[in-house]
């Protein structure tokens, strides 16, 4: 019975499911035809029973022939699509590799076959076909995104289905080509500025000047000619070249050789030359290309010159070169140029905010004072933003004696209250730092981040305002300081002149930035501290303010204790605080200077644990080493014989591990 009405024994359209349920409805309804004709007529009954038999019969038929049609249709189809599949894995234009789960190769359709060359694969692995190919796939292995790869010399497509073990590979060297000749043809425009050939040229005769210029020029046509750009002088100290992305690439390679041939060779004529450079490249619109290459130079020179500033779009700047210390202008003709700027912006100004670098200096908070005593020169009201958590003891005495004064006490005020007072035509100024993330107050330069001005004498890092109204960046300088003393000169003389505790406050700004007047000075500098000197800066406050107290002493004199050297030379020292211990910045750097005291050390880096839960790292040189290349390679930035950075959420250990690579890398690059 069961094996009489399995569905196997039923007509084929009877095994579909709804064709049976509509033959069932069809029955149901001729079914109750009949009855209902029967009842009113025989004959009505009999007719009807013949019409019905044989449209139940011509119904019946012609759905076991569409079943029979459509079983065929499918039957055929599923044919056509495995024949199809095959056909497809044997001729289409993409290599698929196969492998076994010990590694082995199944299966390799036609089109990868010919690049395994006579090469035995079924049952080999891929290291023993192609190590290349080996190393590639245990590269890519893990990951699910399509990789460009390059394969016997042809570029692929390579797709790992890891849980199939199966590889498909799509030669795309021909395209590949096609963008890399695009790209290689893309415009790169540069700016080239002779530095300081104003003042180089001031006291040379005609001919000497006539003599430099073709030699400049000569230079730049040899340089330009060596690697096939265009080159073309467009004023005295400037030109303009225009190269593309391939021909840029090998001058990186060659690392602006340029720069080091035109310093050495004037440099023994007696009149160092120094060339800025900044490139622009990676766009397609040449207006968008120029005015990059304008703020790339921009950025050279706001680090000092004598390098060259190399940038694509939506990328990260690169430098090369800026291995001299910057040299001191002999000129202060723009001092008092931006001192006028300066004093125009305070009186368009309803009123002044100053504020310094998180966790300030004496640099710093003296120059705070600095323009706090400006503007009251321009008779507009000046508050000083500074944050009190954490600060060193020398800073700490100094905020003590400000509050201790009544036309101070009220202008020194917190970055909430900043927050309170702003107003739409409030000037801030930021000193001793130009980069907003360093800021005492990052909402308070947010808030005011249209009407900004900068004084500083670090040089400038890629991070930097974007629309600041006016800019005074001097690397040359020793200090903030020492660039606000300049400015004075040209203020108002009816003003009341600075107070003994602001000259105090900013020589010893200038004294703690140049080490006792060892590092970094020119005779502007010695110039500025004599004018604070005659201003009545007190020699004996500024050693008290300068003081240490004992914890801070005895922090630093265990940090030296655990100094280590990092290369056979013993000329790189590195001191790793421990990872349970919190050092004051201030302690750090004075740990990193003190090092440089040890005979044969050219440079220092004190690795320790920061107030805010960074690891910070404070780094100085006697200038042989770039320490601010390996600072900006781990994020900040710096001089060339000084710099920091900060690093979150890694341990001492790592952060060491990191710097040590950056070290290797700025050699490399550099030759230190």
């Amino acid at each position: 019975m069961k094996k009489l009405f399995s569905l196997a024994s039923l007509p084929p359209f009877l095994r579909d499911s709804i064709l049976r349920w509509i033959t069932v409805f069809i029955s149901l309804l001729s079914i109750l035809s009949l009855v209902i004709s029967f009842l009113y007529s025989n004959v009505l009954g009999f007719t009807l029973l013949i019409v019905i038999c044989l449209a139940l019969a011509f119904i019946f038929n012609g759905m076991n022939k569409l079943s029979e049609d459509r079983d065929n249709y499918i039957s055929n189809l599923s044919y056509r699509i495995h024949r199809g599949e095959q056909e497809t894995l044997l001729e289409m234009p993409v290599g698929v590799l196969m492998l076994s789960k010990a590694g082995n190769i199944e299966w390799v359709n036609p089109y990868l076959q010919p690049y395994f060359g006579d090469a035995d694969l079924l049952g080999n692995p891929v290291s023993a076909v192609s190590p290349e190919l080996s190393e590639i796939l245990d590269k890519y292995w893990e990951d699910e995104n399509p990789q460009v790869i390059e394969w016997k010399n042809h570029y692929f497509n390579l797709l790992i289905q890891k849980e199939y073990n199966t590889i498909y590979m799509m030669d795309i060297t021909r395209y590949f080509n096609i963008e890399k000749n695009y790209n290689d043809e893309k415009i790169a425009i540069g700016q080239i500025f002779l530095d300081n050939y104003d003042e180089i040229t001031q006291s040379m005769t005609d001919q000497n000047i006539s003599n430099l210029n073709n030699y400049v020029t000569n230079e730049l046509s040899t340089w330009a000619k060596e690697f096939g750009f265009f080159i073309k002088q467009v004023d005295e100290d400037h030109h303009i070249l225009f190269a593309y992305s391939k021909t840029l690439k090998e001058i990186e390679d060659d690392k602006f050789q340029i720069l080091d041939n035109i310093r050495e060779s004037t440099s023994k004529q007696n009149f160092p030359l120094t060339l800025s450079i900044g490139i622009a490249y990676g766009d397609d619109n040449l207006n968008s290309l120029a005015d990059q290459a304008q703020k790339d130079l921009d950025l050279a020179l706001g680090r000092g010159g004598d390098q060259v500033v190399v940038k694509s779009k939506d990328k990260e700047a690169r430098f090369y070169g800026g291995k001299t210390n910057p040299m001191e202008k002999r000129t202060r003709v723009r001092a008092r140029m931006i001192s006028q700027a300066l004093q125009e912006l305070i009186n368009e100004s309803d009123q002044v905010f100053v504020q310094g670098h998180s966790h300030p200096d004496m640099d710093s908070l003296g120059a705070c004072l600095g323009i706090h005593r400006i503007a009251s020169m321009n008779g507009k009201p000046c508050k000083m933003i500074v944050n009190e958590e954490g600060l060193h003891s020398d800073v700490q005495r100094l905020i003590g004696k400000m509050r201790s004064k009544d036309e101070l006490k009220d202008d020194l005020i917190s970055p909430e209250e900043g927050l309170q007072k702003a107003t739409d035509n409030t000037l801030l100024i930021m000193v001793d730092h130009s980069k907003p993330s360093m800021s005492c107050s990052k909402e308070i330069y947010e808030r005011l981040e249209n009407k900004v001005m900068i004084i500083d004498h670090h040089r400038r890092g890629e991070e930097f305002p974007e629309n600041p109204v006016l800019v005074y960046i001097e690397p040359y300088a020793s200090s903030t300081c020492e660039l606000i003393t300049e400015m004075f000169e040209y203020q108002s003389q009816d003003a009341e002149p600075i107070s003994k505790l602001e000259a105090t406050a900013m020589l010893t700004g200038i004294f703690v930035d140049t080490k006792s007047f060892s590092l970094r000075t020119g005779t502007r500098t010695f110039d500025a501290a004599s004018y604070l000197r005659s201003a009545g800066a007190d020699s004996e406050e500024m050693q008290a303010f300068m003081q240490e107290n004992p914890d801070d002493y005895m922090a630093r004199t265990h940090l030296i204790s655990m100094t280590k050297f990092i290369d056979e030379k013993h000329t790189l020292a590195v001191i790793c605080g421990e990872d349970e211990t919190v050092y004051d910045p201030v302690t750090a750097a004075q740990a990193a200077d003190s090092l440089l005291n040890i005979s044969g050390v050219n440079a220092s880096f004190v690795i320790t644990h920061r107030p805010d839960k960074k690891v910070g790292i404070s780094a100085r040189s006697n200038g042989s080493v770039n320490v601010q290349r390996v600072m900006e390679t781990l994020g900040g930035g710096g001089h060339l014989s000084s710099g920091a950075t900060q690093i979150k959420d890694k341990t001492i250990k790592e952060v060491e591990k990191m710097l040590v690579n950056a070290i290797n890398d700025v050699e490399k690059e550099e030759n230190i």
